[in-house]
């Protein structure tokens, strides 16, 4: 019998890495310096370096880093309570928790069916005078259609706000930017399951602004950039020094790790031949998308899931089961309609993807796929 795949094997990933790990931990640990000290400091630098953009600031997660973002512009005179921002319908509800967390208010958008992400030609017609900002998310590692946002963002003088959390290392077909580089800031989650992944939660804030980087600099340090002086009513978030020291570990490896999902994710998408599943639309570039997830769609996914589980001992999991507008925690946002939100939360699986899957796990994916007959 088989062996299980994993949807996710994170010990057999770090395991790669396991020698230089312990030799950051050691450092982190002897240099006495636990919390903002020199691992954090070059793991901005390099981390900016990597995005091509001029500052990088570690915080505590991904959530927080939009968030960050949002209070800050707060605080520099731009945002208001009350003021909308435009965001996917289709996302992970965190996109839209740090709108609302900073009392402005998320317009949701209904993404194009074929990429996922949110639909460009839909967002000129819910800005109003409130809007201040457009939230692009680039969903499951692909960039999201930047040079139509940021054309109507220039139009209308709005913020663009990039949610990178599964997207590092993205590349813009258009621009050859990456992600975190084709707006006003970019967030983005290190949570050990993203392509770049700390060992704990972690998170990074991308910007090319001085005035927004000073800001939030102070902002997840209580307010201060001077022990004791608080300029703004902060927060305490921060990517502590043995997080960064495992970051920079895996910095290194990113794009050659992207690349071996890229080259799975073609596998998958050339011999996936079951006329019952959808599978991603290629994008314009290889390097375009980093296949964070590798989501399929089908008509009886909860069947198919099911399938894959108990003929071929093949981990799926539902990215995701219910979409932000359906959510008991937003009561006021249940009753719209969002027909092609619903429908992608209805059907997708995402399949197992990570560098470290073997051929012939690959192998045995495509053909359990190709076996399988919906009822």
């Amino acid at each position: 019998m088989n062996s299980a795949i994993k949807f996710l094997d994170l010990k057999k990933i770090n395991s790669l890495y396991r020698h230089e790990f312990n030799q950051q931990i050691q450092l982190a640990i002897d240099s006495g310096h636990y919390i903002l000290g020199d691992q954090c400091e070059k793991f901005e630098q390099e981390f900016a370096k990597f995005c091509n953009t001029k500052y990088s600031l570690g915080v505590a997660n991904g959530l927080d880093a939009l968030i960050l973002i949002i209070r800050a512009y707060k605080e520099l005179g731009e945002f208001f309570d009350g003021d909308e921002i435009i965001v996917p319908a289709n996302t992970y509800i965190a996109s839209i928790l740090a709108v609302s967390a900073n009392n402005l208010v998320p317009i949701l958008v209904e993404p194009n069916i074929d990429t996922y992400n949110i639909n460009p030609d839909l967002i000129e017609s819910k800005i109003t005078k409130k809007t201040k900002a457009i939230l692009p998310v680039h969903l499951y590692g692909r960039c999201a259609e930047m040079e139509k946002i940021n054309q109507i963002a220039s139009k209308y003088n709005l913020k663009v706000i990039e949610d990178c959390a599964q997207a590092h290392g993205a590349i813009e077909f258009e621009s050859n930017k990456k992600v975190g580089n084709l707006g006003n800031a970019g967030a983005f989650s290190f949570y050990p399951g993203k392509n770049l992944g700390a060992l704990g939660d972690g998170g990074a804030i991308t910007t090319n602004d001085d005035k927004l980087y000073q800001t939030i600099k102070a902002l997840r340090n209580y307010g201060s950039h001077q022990k004791y002086h608080n300029l703004f009513k902060g927060f305490n978030s921060r990517l502590d020094e043995l997080q960064a020291g495992i970051l920079r570990v895996k910095l290194k490896y990113l794009d050659h790790d992207n690349s071996q999902r890229q080259n799975i994710a073609k596998l998958f998408i050339e011999n996936i031949k079951n006329p019952n599943i959808i599978c991603p639309k290629p994008s314009q570039s290889l390097t375009s998308h980093v296949w964070h997830l590798f989501v399929i769609r089908t008509k009886n996914r909860d069947e198919l899931q099911k399938f894959l589980l108990e003929k071929f001992q093949i981990q799926t999991v539902i990215h995701y089961p219910i979409p932000p507008h359906k959510q008991q925690a937003y009561g006021e946002l249940n009753s719209l309609n969002l027909p092609i939100t619903e429908q992608i939360h209805r059907e997708v699986l995402s399949l197992p993807l990570y560098p470290t899957l073997e051929n012939q796990e690959i192998e045995r994916i495509i053909e359990s796929i190709n076996h399988y007959q919906s009822h």
